[in-house]
């Protein structure tokens, strides 16, 4: 028997892996917060705090503003998203394997404990900001759950998963940014349900890319259910007909620069509705450089509008 201690003997090497380290952990819990998702509902806090009509330039202010931005977008917008990769994980390994969760690059752990510091972080904020906001964000995270966990799971359906959607991060957002500054108005009400309306078509347009998957996992988004022409028609539809409600409603309440402004944007976006009807595949990235991009500033310009 050969000695152990003998140079000449291989001594197998055992190879752990090793622990991901402090900015990697970071890196990949940013990456499931998917930060290309945040505007929307920053964007929506930050017209709901304008058409408040209560915003000055006081330290106070611009903090509780920014607190709100950062609820609203990173914070509960990232947690929703993380909420929803978990939920697909299962899917996400037979068709996208390299994504972070079924490629095992981050663990389950990982994903509980993230999930737990930000629905803290996002209740803590909005208590700060008042009971009424922390209701608000109380509805969106059922509508985050309703969206992507059974047995609602309204995702598998175009009308339903793209209402929730419209609804938290459009509609809720803008109500929240409103309540934490001012009592709420009706007519800011109105402008949140219209803009969610909207939201509704805008979100027909993600799914475009992933028709064919989603056929195969059952999944009864708007084109699949309609196919492409009908769909694109229903997303310009739905888009002009919630800002034509928009410049109607700021007539009637004697706001016709505003109106005016709304309407001006709605006129322009009629090329790139065009384009996006007759080829919506090839015309997404530019439908949302141009036609969403419009709508968001006539958020904006509704929001002033029924502050001045």
């Amino acid at each position: 028997m050969r000695d152990l201690h003998d140079p000449s003997v291989a001594t197998p090497v055992i190879i752990r892996p090793a622990r991901p380290n402090i900015r990697t952990l970071l890196r990949h819990s940013i990456a499931l917060m998917k930060p290309v998702t945040w505007f929307a509902p920053a964007w929506a806090f930050l017209c709901g705090a304008i058409a408040s009509g209560a915003l000055d330039w006081s330290p106070l202010t611009l903090g509780r503003l920014a607190l709100g931005i950062l609820m609203a977008g990173p914070v509960l917008c990232g947690l929703s998203q993380v909420v929803n990769d978990y939920c697909d994980r299962d899917v996400d390994a037979i068709n996208e394997p390299q994504r972070l969760i079924p490629s095992g690059q981050v663990t389950l752990r990982h994903v509980y404990i993230l999930t737990v510091v930000l629905t803290w972080l996002g209740c803590s904020m909005a208590l700060a900001l008042g009971r009424e906001v922390a209701l608000f964000v109380g509805l969106g995270l059922i509508c985050a759950l309703s969206y992507s966990m059974k047995p609602i799971r309204g995702k598998q359906n175009g009308w339903i998963g793209n209402a929730l959607v419209g609804i938290s991060y459009e509609g809720l957002a803008w109500l929240a940014g409103g309540a934490a500054f001012a009592a709420l108005s009706g007519q800011s009400v109105v402008l949140a349900l219209l803009y969610s309306l909207g939201a509704h078509g805008i979100m027909t347009v993600n799914d475009f890319k992933s028709i064919e998957g989603d056929k195969l996992m059952g999944i009864r988004s708007i084109p699949v259910q309609y196919g492409k022409v009908i769909a694109a028609r229903l997303v310009v539809a739905t888009m002009a007909l919630a800002q034509l409600g928009v410049i109607i409603a700021l007539t009637l309440w004697g706001k016709p620069i505003a109106a005016g402004v709304v309407g001006l944007l709605l006129l322009i976006q009629l090329v790139p509705y065009v384009r996006f009807v007759r080829d919506p595949e090839h015309n997404e990235v530019f439908f949302n450089a141009t036609a969403i991009m419009l709508y968001v500033w006539g958020m904006l310009a509704a929001a002033i509008g029924l502050a001045l």
